[in-house]
C-alpha cells in the first residue's frame, strides 16, 4: 500500500473528483478525512467507505471561513494524530462574461478557491512542520492554470493564482521535507461541468452537443473527458512519491488538450 497509515486532509470530498481522491487514497492504506460544505453528505461518504473497511472521519468545512478550518482541521488531528496529506479540491464555477460578472461572484469564486487553498494549507502546515516528518500539498488547479478561456474569468484568475501558491509553498516547505504540487485536469464530467453545458450552450448561443464537442473536448486528441479516475492516480503519485524531484511542479491531465 502506498499511503498506509498517512493522513489525508480532502476538501470538497463528498462528491466527484475530490470523492474519487478519497476513495483511491483509502485503498491505498490512507486514513482519510472527507471534509465538505455538506456535512450530511461528507458523512454518507464516510459511511459508505467504513463499510469496506477503511478509516474515514467526515468533517463540515466552510473553506472560506478561517475559524471552521482551523476547528476542522483540529478535529483531524485529534481524531488521527497527525496530517501528511492536504487536497485542496473544494470549488465552483460561474459562466459570465466580464462585462456582466456580479462583483459578488467575483469575490466569492475567488474566496472559495484560493482564500481556501490558502487557509486550508496554513492549517496543515502547522501541523506538518511540528511533527518534523514531512507532508504533500496538492491543490487542484485546471488546464486553465495554464490558458484563458471565455466566460470563466474569476475561475482562470483563480486557478492560475494556485500555481504561484503551489511554488511559494514548495520553497518554504522544503527545509521541512514537505512538498507541494498542482493537478490541472482538462474538463472531466463532474455535477459542477454538467452544470456548464447548458450555461455555456445559452451564452455562446451553440447547442449542448456543440459545447461539449467543439468547446469542451476539441483539442482532445481522443475527444474524451479526462475522468476522476484520471486525476485521483496523479493525486495519488504526487502524494506517494516521497521526493523533492517533483515539488513545485503541476501536470495537466488532459488528454491532450494542452500540451507543455
Amino acid at each position: 500500500m502506498r499511503l498506509k497509515d498517512k493522513v489525508a486532509v480532502v476538501t470538497g470530498a463528498a462528491s466527484g473528483i475530490g470523492k474519487e481522491i478519497a476513495a483511491t487514497f483509502a485503498k491505498e492504506g490512507a486514513k482519510v478525512v472527507i471534509a465538505d460544505l455538506n456535512l450530511e453528505q461528507a458523512e454518507v461518504a464516510a459511511k459508505e467507505f467504513q463499510s469496506k473497511g477503511h478509516e474515514v472521519l467526515a468533517v463540515g468545512m466552510d473553506v472560506t471561513d478561517e475559524a471552521q478550518v482551523n476547528a476542522g482541521i483540529a478535529k483531524a488531528i485529534s481524531h488521527f494524530g497527525y496530517i501528511d496529506i492536504l487536497i485542496s479540491n473544494a470549488g465552483v464555477q460561474y459562466i459570465s462574461s466580464v462585462d456582466a460578472l456580479p462583483f459578488l461572484e467575483w469575490k466569492k469564486l475567488l474566496s472559495i478557491h484560493l482564500d481556501g487553498a490558502f487557509l486550508t494549507t496554513k492549517a496543515c502546515l502547522k501541523n506538518m512542520y511540528q511533527r518534523g516528518r514531512g507532508g504533500s500539498i496538492i491543490y487542484m488547479g485546471s488546464v486553465h492554470s495554464k490558458e484563458g478561456s471565455l466566460l470563466k474569468a474569476p475561475y482562470v484568475t483563480a486557478k492560475h493564482g494556485l500555481i504561484g501558491l503551489c511554488e511559494v509553498v514548495a520553497k518554504e516547505g522544503a527545509k521541512h521535507d514537505v512538498r507541494a504540487n498542482v493537478i490541472c485536469p482538462g474538463y472531466v464530467r463532474t455535477p459542477l461541468v454538467e452544470k456548464q453545458i447548458p450555461e455555456q450552450a445559452k451564452e455562446l448561443g451553440i447547442s449542448e452537443d456543440d459545447v461539449i464537442q467543439k468547446v469542451m473536448l476539441k483539442d482532445t486528441v481522443d475527444g474524451q473527458f479526462t475522468t476522476t479516475k484520471d486525476v485521483a492516480e496523479i493525486a495519488l503519485l504526487f502524494a506517494s512519491f516521497e521526493s523533492n524531484a517533483l515539488t513545485g511542479q503541476s501536470l495537466i491531465v488532459s488528454h491532450g488538450w494542452f500540451m507543455q
